[in-house]
């Protein structure tokens, strides 16, 4: 049989015309979401594990992504090179890391051949920019005139800090620091890597300052999806690190998280919160991603079981590690690819309590698509509080065939807006009250 055949058969693309997100707004019943989600028993796929990505298109002049009522959305910026990561600098400069995954030269097995095929087309592979991008909206119009490319020749950036005039950097392969001077549209000065990370597998670094400004807490994927090629390759991966700024020491925080992208502060408890996008091949809904608080020395079960201890029977397994693990706070939904991570106080967006908003890159393993939303969990007494609502919806087109975008990292605008990184699209999304 030939291999394209082969692939064909591996790559299993399911048609389906469920609109992303009517569960929100119908009153549908929402399956693997909330406080106590129904998790559908796991059915190992092997080898022949369902690949279904529409094709990236972008969007055509006048369409846009639909808003919850109350709510209107605007460009920021457009023509970005697969803008991911957002950070506001206290002028209201807003700064875009815009980066992708590498092309990947060592494939193993066809199956895996598929899914990078199957990754190009939806975008989701492709050149790096490596670059980080200034965007000024000097007359406040809600539209950036000015761009300056800020900083560049760097691997993969991600997340972003600003502490003083300490401008840190979350590299692919470490942390790095750079001297910021303040309204400059442009770093020309040479950094500093601080610690060092495994490049390569979940490429993200993500980067949250502690309220006190003396730590800087990274987020660090795994390699592989369960640990394929042993726990050795994934020695300082799949968890938090916390790099401490005046001993110069980096350690773990919080472990057993296949992927924590976005972190946030909840303010009343003051708790740390990430996403965490779990494993892959279990089937559509099992297991869910997750929204969780995250304690110091904590174990959250990867890649040895996932939620409330249920065993991955794929993986060796570490009893007392899965005696040990926390079950998460919140299910976001199987393969949702949950990334980005932003509190919300009240107030903020008409009609929408305090809570965190979700910027759910959408979902490749499943026969029937899941994500590709801009999400709104409400929070009360520092934990989550109620059923999940779209804030930006209507990524994909009706067939599941193509995505106009896919939503990445959210944070508040210089204007008290919420800002959405879109690196299908290549835009920035502004989202404010209704006119």
């Amino acid at each position: 049989m030939k291999t394209s055949s082969i692939l064909a058969q591996i790559a299993t693309f399911v048609g389906g015309a469920a609109r992303i997100g009517r569960q929100f707004r119908d009153g549908d019943p929402i399956p693997a979401w909330g406080t106590q989600p129904k998790i559908p028993q796991a059915k190992p796929q092997g080898i022949l594990a369902t690949l279904k990505m529409p094709t990236a298109k972008g969007w055509v002049p006048g369409h846009k992504p639909t808003t919850a009522p109350g709510l209107a959305v605007n460009a920021f910026a457009t023509g970005l090179a697969h803008p991911r990561w957002i950070e506001v600098l206290p002028n209201g400069d807003v700064l875009v890391a815009e980066a992708t995954n590498a092309p990947r030269k060592v494939m193993r097995n066809l199956y895996d051949r598929a899914r990078v095929a199957t990754m190009a087309r939806a975008g989701a592979v492709g050149e790096s920019a490596n670059r980080i991008t200034l965007l000024r909206d000097a007359d406040g119009d809600g539209v950036a005139e000015i761009r300056e490319t800020f900083l560049e020749n760097l691997n993969q950036p991600f997340g972003m800090a600003l502490i003083g005039t300490d401008f840190y950097v979350g590299n692919t392969d470490g942390l790095m620091v750079f001297k910021y001077e303040p309204g400059a549209t442009k770093i020309t000065g040479p950094g500093r890597k601080l610690a060092s990370f495994k490049p390569g597998g979940h490429w993200t670094r993500s980067l949250l300052v502690s309220p006190d400004q003396t730590r800087i807490f990274v987020g660090v994927g795994s390699m592989t999806n369960i640990a394929d090629d042993g726990m050795e390759i994934e020695e300082g991966r799949a968890c938090i690190q916390v790099y401490d700024i005046a001993s110069g020491s980096c350690r773990i925080f919080a472990a057993g998280l296949r992927n924590p992208v976005g972190m946030a502060w909840e303010p009343t408890t003051g708790a740390l919160w990430t996403v965490v996008n779990e494993r892959d091949g279990l089937g559509d809904e099992t297991p869910p991603d997750y929204l969780t608080s995250v304690v110091d020395g904590g174990f959250y079960g990867w890649p040895y079981s996932y939620w409330n201890q249920i065993v991955d029977d794929r993986v060796p397994q570490n009893p007392e590690l899965v005696a040990a693990s926390i079950t998460p706070d919140y299910a976001l939904g199987g393969h949702t690819a949950s990334l980005g991570l932003c509190w919300v106080p009240d107030g903020l967006l008409p009609g929408f309590p305090a809570g965190m908003a979700i910027g759910q890159h959408g979902s490749w393993n499943r026969s029937k698509l899941s994500g590709y939303a801009l999400v709104f969990v409400p929070f009360e007494g520092g934990k989550p509080s109620g059923a999940p609502r779209n804030i930006l919806s209507d990524f994909l087109a009706p067939d599941e065939s193509v995505s106009y975008g896919r939503p990445v990292g959210v944070t508040i605008g210089p204007d008290r807006s919420l800002l959405m990184a879109d690196d299908v699209g290549d835009v920035i999304w502004r989202v404010t009250a209704a006119a």
